[in-house]
């Protein structure tokens, strides 16, 4: 076993809030009240307000959002490159990659 050290100190909640920040920035650049991007969206404009407040919003929502503001390419591009650290992980990742099932053992962060 090898530690991880990960020097990403933002918090899943520091990261919601960026991309509240994000969407918030690219609405406004673009002249879309809520209302217009709810419609074009499909996700409801209190929705859009409560992310833009309070930074949560479901997966679907989000996808819709970021959708409807030019950027699927962008979020379809999360994950699809795998990440590494070490050698040994690559090896790991290029052994694994047909695998549909995970194992009990996976390391903790």
């Amino acid at each position: 076993m090898h530690l991880i050290y990960d020097f990403d100190m933002d918090s899943p909640a520091d990261i919601m809030q960026l991309m509240a920040q994000n969407l918030q920035k690219r609405r406004l650049e673009k002249g879309l009240s809520r209302t217009t991007l709810s419609e074009i969206s499909g996700v409801p404009a209190p929705t859009i307000a409560k992310f833009e407040r309070q930074h949560t919003i479901s997966l679907l929502s989000y996808v819709a959002l970021a959708k409807a503001l030019g950027h699927a390419k962008e979020v379809k591009g999360l994950l699809s490159v795998p990440l590494y650290d070490t050698m040994q992980e690559l090896e790991t990742i290029n052994k694994n990659k047909q695998r549909k099932r995970g194992r009990r053992n996976e390391r903790s962060k």
